[in-house]
């Protein structure tokens, strides 16, 4: 295909001449068929939703073919409007659009969308099981089209994935605003997302799959790299002083998860990561992020040994059920140093985990056909993991929740996870570490793609970014001068660890500083030609400011806070209107729907004053919003972090907690003797 024809089918949208229907394509990895939830009358629902994209003259032939997709895959895909050219992201130069902003949102959406980025691609899902970008290929030729069109006084308006149209705004306005899932409460439980979703009304974006900001496994590997790093500092004693020789084991390959074992290698451990789905764990492979493949326990098992034993750096893939690889290696009484956990369960009962004893297609099968049976299968593999890895802790073992929701489901499950105190026995990684070391300081995972889809400018602005971050250390107090000298360090390596799958693009632990002069040096870069195009400035949502989660992000926050949340909305207004280019709020993400409300944003650096402004005004928002919650829940390296900022802008001004004494409370609230 010519770039003028793929401009042309941007330009056509929905075309009025329908496209050949598309075999469907078993090489893809796809998403398993979804739960058969809708009553009768809700399929003619569904079926009427989705012929609304299209003219009458075309239902008879759509009605019934669009009647056996949901049969057949529980959804409505479209499959036929999938376009035929390439999807991946192209030089912003390459999209067809009336303003610069909107041709970047463009190039995001192909990247989250690419073969080589997307866990399910034909289904638009990015990570996560469910993580989507758009519920069926209707909404993407239509929200391209509009993209294409849009002028910078101009608003998208997305629901879920539905472009519900070009609204009149101003140059300073978001050009897109996103909602994904965002339900009445009381319709916010698994069920109700299977049901709005097999109706076409409402969709999971995970967190950077809806908001078109999934840079592939690199978005996630910086903070799986300090954690691990960190987890393994834990185990330092007796003199030891680097983590060569470590065992860590964990689970998951098909999206974010993927970052693990290339984690791994970085932080000099061996590790293990269990992936039942084989077209995943090759897709790894192939790309680099993992360095072997093993199917059978009796091979892997003496490997294990042999290079812990010779303190190698490498990572392992296990082909099998991750319930088989911790009883093998407790029965084997094996010393794992260091264990976690990246299934997706917080999608348990719709393919985001697969029960011990069943193969991945029996599994697919039951979860559909046999759903009661299922959920019963999934919830006693999750007591037998759980046994197992209890065993290995009460020998040493490190274990940490990744914020999948493990703990939570394996708690419903009624697997021994709780402690004496009534609490998880094990923490969250941010609990632990991320919470107290990272985000309480500001410090989250900033990131950025350079838009011209070229290696150098990536390299320049790695380059850029690490000169910040010195300048930065040379005047930094101790309490994070560790993080910064991490950050560095990370940073002058990430060219030889070879991160980028899909866009050109880099993620990088930074506080509030960090990123505001990292952002400029980028902007002043674009300005007098060193980089060649615009850089697309964004974050992970798992970050300081912009997600509420108990069970993860604000695991950390004791004051009674960590279930509200008014944090996250208060970052996707406060970021709106301080120079974003596009800003999303989802229900759910990581931990599941119902169990967090996230937000993120994207912005354009395109070299103008006009940038230079937005950077300063919105990214120190969208830090030290999170700092000041954090603060006044009373988290003392948030109250010093805020303290600092507070001295660095005269004009913000946040209100700070006393401490009370718990001592003094206690004796109050004793009864009378």
């Amino acid at each position: 295909m010519t770039l003028e024809e793929f401009q042309n089918d941007i330009r056509a949208g929905i075309p009025d001449r329908l496209p050949a229907a598309k075999p469907y394509d078993k090489q893809v990895n796809h998403a398993p068929k979804r739960k058969e939830i809708l009553s009768e009358e809700e399929k003619v629902l569904a079926l009427k939703n989705a012929l609304r994209y299209f003219p009458q003259k075309h239902h008879a032939l759509l009605a019934r073919e669009f009647a056996e997709e949901l049969r057949r895959y529980g959804r409505i895909y479209m499959y036929r409007l999938r376009p035929d050219y390439k999807m991946y992201a192209r030089p912003i130069e390459e999209y067809p659009a009336r303003c610069r902003q909107a041709a970047a949102i463009m190039l995001m959406i192909q990247n989250n969308l690419d073969e080589a980025v997307a866990q399910h691609p034909h289904e638009l899902i990015t990570y996560g099981g469910n993580g989507a970008v758009f519920q069926n290929w209707a909404q993407y030729r239509l929200t391209m089209k509009y993209l294409s069109e849009m002028t910078d006084h101009q608003t998208l308006v997305m629901y879920s994935g539905h472009p519900m149209g070009l609204f009149p705004s101003h140059p300073d306005a978001p050009r897109v605003v996103v909602t994904n899932g965002m339900v009445i409460p009381n319709y916010s439980k698994p069920d109700d997302w299977e049901r709005f979703n097999a109706l076409g009304v409402s969709q999971y974006g995970q967190m950077t799959a809806g908001s078109y900001m999934y840079i592939g496994p690199q978005g996630i590997v910086h903070g799986t790299t300090i954690t691990v790093m960190n987890a393994a500092r834990k185990r330092y004693h007796d003199g030891r002083t680097d983590s060569r020789g470590m065992l860590f084991v964990s689970s998951g390959l098909g999206g974010m998860s993927g970052a693990q074992p290339k984690a791994g290698n970085i932080s000099g451990v061996v590790s293990v990561v269990a992936e039942i789905n084989p077209k995943a764990a090759e897709k790894r492979y192939k790309q680099g992020w993992v360095d072997e493949m093993h199917s059978s326990l009796d091979e892997l098992i003496p490997r294990i040994r042999k290079a812990v034993a010779d303190r190698e750096v490498v990572s392992m893939a296990y082909v099998g059920n991750v319930v088989d690889l911790w009883e093998r290696l407790a029965a084997e009484d094996i010393r794992v140093d260091l264990g976690s956990d990246q299934t997706s369960l917080h999608n348990p009962w719709a393919g985001g985990y697969y029960p011990v004893g069943l193969s991945y297609e029996a599994s697919n099968k039951m979860m559909v056909e046999e759903p009661v049976r299922f959920r019963e299968c999934v919830q006693e593999s999750l007591r037998r993991q759980v046994d197992a890895i209890n065993k290995l802790t009460a020998k040493g073992m490190y274990f940490f929740d990744y914020g999948n929701a493990f703990l939570l489901e394996s708690s419903r499950a009624g697997a021994a996870v709780m402690g004496s105190n009534g609490h998880f026995r094990y923490p969250s990684y941010v609990q632990d570490i991320m919470g107290p070391m990272f985000f309480d300081y500001g410090f989250g995972p900033f990131r950025w793609v350079c838009t011209s889809g070229k290696p150098e400018d990536l390299a320049l602005t790695d380059r850029l970014a690490a000169e910040v971050l010195e300048q930065i250390r040379e005047t930094a107090p101790e309490d994070i001068r560790g993080q910064l000298d991490d950050n560095i360090h990370w940073i002058r390596e990430a060219g030889r660890n070879h991160l980028v799958v899909g866009s050109q693009a880099r993620i990088l632990y930074a506080d509030s500083e960090g990123r505001i002069k990292i952002a400029q040096a980028f902007n002043r870069a674009v300005a007098d030609g060193r980089l060649s195009a615009p850089v697309v400035l964004g974050r992970d949502h798992h970050d300081v400011s912009g997600t509420d989660s108990p069970y993860r992000e604000t695991s950390n926050i004791y004051d009674g806070s960590n279930r509200t949340a008014d944090m996250a909305i208060q970052n996707v207004i406060g970021d709106s209107f301080r120079g974003a280019t596009w800003v999303s709020i989802h229900n759910g993400g990581g931990v599941g729907w119902g169990e967090v409300i996230n937000g993120g944003f994207g912005m354009v650096v395109d070299g103008t004053d006009d940038a230079d402004r937005r950077i300063r005004q919105m990214l120190l928002w969208d830090v030290n919003n999170g700092i000041a919650r954090r603060s006044w829940a009373r988290n003392e390296g948030a109250v010093a972090a805020i303290r600092r900022e507070m001295e660095r802008t005269p004009d913000l001004k946040v209100t700070l907690p006393n401490f009370a004494s718990e001592e003094l409370i206690r004796q109050v609230l004793a009864p009378e003797k």
